[in-house]
């Protein structure tokens, strides 16, 4: 009896780019694994959307769409080339109006898309039905979604095997139409059993001829189970990724699903384990100078009470890298717990993975509950949807405070509808003003990623991709053969035997640090009635908004840091005329750093 034949989609470009190096991966560097990958007769890939659309504007200072064009050129024009939507948000943070929820199926099919996976993170079928429609009318393959992880203990009332026949009983009903069903754990955190118990359910509703598939990633280390468990179950796909973006945060590796499967009637897309481990050398060394998170490396015991998605934990952590604060990451971690408890149990997956990260994220650095982060307080508000419980009350009553808005109902897709800055013709005359080309392209471009969209297409963007050799700064001799080395914002002081030419290395010492306890953020300016307005951390320069000689008064917010995706404004402690402004936009800074002085 034959094998059944499983589809194998290999992530390595997209999900495994953002599991492990948080979607920052150069396009020139990585292009020549797509051929290996071809020539190992891998013929689906996932290849942009999710992340690795904004990421390419925010870090890469590189245009999805060439990105896009440019892989299926190597792929070639028979691949099944995949991206990740994000139902009503497509590939933003925020819900997008019915013209650019249009506009980004348009211009995906354009630039060489086959299929769009597309998912709710809340699991409300509203926010899936005119984004499939758009997915289809322009000629795409549509997987509809059901968005899967497991709650923290003692939650119960959704996330169960009930509960996702409950979602995939409304998709059915509102008559979507979809080529495939993906049931996506982001945190790979569902146990092996509710996989099989899921799996088993959707294969009774849908039959035996509709294509239904598995994506999971193996942060918290039961991925292979759960994979093993699917098929069992009936699954006719799964995703894996190549290493060195496999296993940890990411996919499970391809050689490792392969040994797994030994001795079983399943044929993993009619790969062979020679051609594959030529594909992952290649892979190797396209990646060799590109910094490895050590947390990219490992499976967490933690993510099944806190799910962290992989392919927002890398690009969490390389944030927190960047503004010098990742010994906080662990208690931020712990405290998602309480987030996601009180939040109304969206599944963690962008966007709302990121709510619950920057959620956690303030109740550590400013405490408990003391600010809402825009995103989960609006989420709790019902603004992105129904979530699949009711957010505690208490939660509620704070966010609608905090952020001066009122519940609601309303489909999010109207409220975008409602809102200006949301419209092409907003978008349009900002181009206009900049003078920038209203191409289709620029158009979503700027919609889609703001500020930084704009900056890109003014040829003012910035790379910051973190590669070994830009980690790892300059010596500075500070005798005959001693140096002072910089390694990931840690000094050490270095002794070697005969210079860098040849050297033997004879002693390795951390540097001497201050000794000054830093203060803990606060939410604004903690300088008083000081002149002089300081950062609250460390951050980038998202927005000055005073000029010298401008009169301001106390409170009134002079400048906008961003950190972990959000804001994070400074105020002025006291009336004053700006005598001297000492940052630029863009500028990285330190906590205490001084930004502007008054007289």
């Amino acid at each position: 009896m034959a094998k059944k034949f499983i589809d194998i989609m290999d992530t390595t470009f997209r999900d495994g780019f953002q599991s492990v190096f948080g979607a920052r991966v150069l396009m020139n560097d990585f292009l020549p694994a797509v051929s290996a990958a071809k020539e190992a007769g891998i013929n689906h890939f996932e290849f942009g959307g999710g992340a690795r659309f904004q990421s390419l504007y925010f870090y890469l200072n590189e245009d999805a769409f060439t990105m896009m064009d440019k892989f299926r050129e190597v792929a070639g024009k028979d691949a099944n080339l995949q991206t990740l939507s994000r139902g009503v948000n497509t590939v933003t943070l925020d819900t997008g109006s019915r013209e650019l929820i249009d506009m980004h199926a348009k211009l995906f099919a354009k630039h060489g898309t086959t299929t769009i996976r597309n998912f709710d993170a809340l699991n409300d079928v509203k926010n899936l039905e005119y984004s499939a429609q758009r997915i289809k009318h322009h000629g795409l393959k549509h997987e509809v979604v059901v968005t899967m992880m497991d709650l923290p203990p003692n939650c119960v009332g959704a996330h169960d095997a009930e509960f996702y026949e409950k979602c995939l009983r409304e998709i059915l009903d509102s008559e979507i139409e979809f080529d495939s069903v993906c049931f996506k754990d982001a945190s790979g955190t569902s146990s092996p059993e509710k996989v099989y118990q899921t799996i088993k359910m959707a294969r009774r509703l849908l039959g035996d001829n509709v294509h239904l598939r598995l994506h999971t990633h193996e942060t918290a280390g039961v991925s292979i189970a759960c994979y093993l468990a699917a098929l069992e179950a009936g699954a006719d796909g799964i995703d894996l990724a190549a290493s060195p973006v496999s296993g940890g945060t990411s996919q499970p590796d391809i050689l490792t699903m392969l040994h797994a499967v030994k001795g079983k009637d399943y044929d993993l897309g009619g790969l062979e384990v020679d051609k594959i481990l030529k594909y992952e050398d290649v892979l190797h060394d396209c990646l060799k100078d590109y910094f490895m998170p050590p947390e990219a490396t490992q499976v967490s015991p933690l993510i099944p009470f806190s799910p962290m998605p992989g392919g927002a934990l890398t690009a969490n952590t390389q944030m927190m890298r960047d503004n010098n604060i990742l010994d906080k990451f662990p208690a931020v971690i712990k405290a998602m717990r309480e987030v996601v408890e009180k939040g109304g149990y969206g599944t963690s997956v962008t966007p709302v993975s990121q709510f619950y990260f920057q959620q956690a994220f303030n109740n550590v650095m400013f405490g408990p509950w003391k600010k809402i982060a825009e995103g989960y307080g609006k989420m709790v508000l019902g603004y992105f949807g129904k979530t699949p419980v009711t957010p505690s009350a208490d939660i509620v009553e704070l966010a609608a405070k905090q952020l001066n808005l009122e519940p609601t109902t309303a489909p999010a897709i109207d409220i975008a509808d409602q809102d200006e800055t949301k419209s092409i013709a907003y978008t349009k005359a900002i181009l206009e003003k900049e003078g920038i080309e209203a191409t289709e392209e620029n158009i979503f471009i700027a919609a889609a990623c703001k500020e930084k969209g704009i900056a890109y297409l003014k040829g003012e963007g910035k790379v910051m991709v973190r590669k070994n050799s830009d980690i790892i700064k300059p010596a500075t001799k500070s005798g005959s053969n001693q140096f002072s080395v910089t390694v990931n914002g840690h000094n050490y002081n270095v002794e070697v035997a005969d210079g860098f030419d040849n050297f033997t290395l004879k002693s390795i010492t951390p540097a001497k640090e201050s000794s000054q306890p830093k203060d803990e953020p606060k939410a604004v300016s903690s300088t008083g009635a000081s002149n002089e307005i300081t950062a609250t951390m460390s951050a980038g320069v998202f927005k000055i908004l005073v000029n010298i000689g401008d009169s301001v008064k106390a409170g009134q917010t002079v400048v906008i840091l961003e950190a972990m995706k959000m804001e994070i404004p400074i105020e002025a402690g006291c009336d004053g005329e700006v005598e001297e402004i000492l940052i630029s936009q863009g500028q990285t800074v330190e906590d205490g750093q001084l930004l502007v002085k008054l007289k």
